[in-house]
């Protein structure tokens, strides 16, 4: 869309013919008052371009000109959505060796928990326009991968890039829920939620996961947690000899009383269709606040009306040089 930003510009259209009107007090009735610049250009132009008053009209046309440039003339592209608010959402994700077992179904095939972790999460990552999302690993113990950023690039980056054993081999589960409240408690005002991703039990860290549940529940921080691994057979597993799986070792009773102490809720993924299902669900369940703010993207144009003034005021001058040349030969 097209507009100006200070339309009452135009009221001065009628200035110079106003001011020529004017009649100076001390001087004879013939002498009128007339815009210094515009006599300037008069006094440039070819006679023959005064007789014929194309001056005036050239003089009319430069001054509408600068009017409409002093009106700031832009163009307004369609409306932008801006990030609102939205979520604070941290990600802990389990980097134990089990990690590595193939029992997950993809695609009629059996490939490693962690790699579909890694595809249905940076799907989930992807869609998360509008929230700050931060990644936190976890294995022997845990740290942050990625702050809290509105850059999710980064996020699926960090945990594309994430590799097993990068923490070592055990889980501990409470140094990551402890850590992520660490991690909020840096935030005056947020909708806090955590995903835990886990596939199974506390068995290292420096702080108990009834202990880090305490402190989440202080901070006011929601826990979603997701056991992920099936119950059936396996396939080949970097860390045990593979085959046949054990079963699930998921806690599932720590991971439940997680998230309903935190008002969260458990999630079992036994495979990538539930996993994506536990996503939206999730999307459904903390929805983006709807109060969206938009801005209009501008686009200034007055430079142009003032380029046409130079032009014209260039051709004047032209004009009389080539003139002034004609006389000569």
């Amino acid at each position: 869309m097209f507009e100006f930003s200070w339309p009452w510009a135009f009221l001065l259209l009628p200035l110079p013919w106003l001011i020529a009107k004017i009649k100076p007090v001390q001087h004879s009735a013939s002498a009128r008052l007339r815009m210094p610049s515009f006599a300037s250009l008069a006094a440039l132009a070819p006679k023959a371009v005064q007789q014929n008053r194309t001056v005036h009209w050239l003089e009319g046309l430069i001054w509408l000109l600068l009017v409409i440039a002093a009106a700031n003339p832009k163009w307004l592209d369609d409306p932008v959505a801006l990030p609102n608010e939205g979520r604070d959402i941290m990600l802990a994700v389990d980097l134990s060796g089990s990690m590595t077992e193939q029992d997950m179904e993809y695609q009629g095939r059996l490939i490693d928990r962690l790699s579909v972790v890694k595809a249905v999460l940076s799907e989930f990552i992807e869609q998360r326009q509008g929230d700050r999302l931060g990644l936190i690993l976890f294995g022997d113990t845990a740290f942050l991968q990625t702050p809290l950023t509105r850059d999710l690039n980064t996020v699926s980056q960090m945990l594309s890039e994430a590799q097993i054993g990068l923490v070592g081999r055990a889980t501990a589960i409470g140094d990551a829920l402890g850590l992520s409240v660490k991690r909020f408690s840096q935030k005056q005002q947020s909708n806090r939620i955590l995903i835990l991703l886990t596939d199974g039990q506390n068995t290292a860290g420096n702080l108990d996961p009834e202990d880090a549940l305490l402190l989440a529940k202080d901070e006011g921080i929601k826990v979603y947690t997701v056991g992920v691994g099936s119950d059936g057979r396996s396939g080949f597993s970097l860390f045990g000899m593979g085959g046949v799986g054990g079963g699930s070792s998921i806690d599932e009773t720590t991971l439940k009383h997680i998230a309903e102490q935190t008002g969260g809720l458990y999630f079992r993924a036994k495979d990538v269709a539930g996993l994506q299902q536990i996503y939206q669900e999730l999307d459904a369940l903390e929805p983006i606040s709807d109060d969206a703010q938009t801005f209009r993207p501008q686009l200034a144009l007055f430079y142009w009306p003032l380029l046409c003034v130079l032009a014209l005021i260039t051709l004047t001058i032209l004009l009389k040089v080539l003139r002034g040349l004609k006389q000569e030969n």
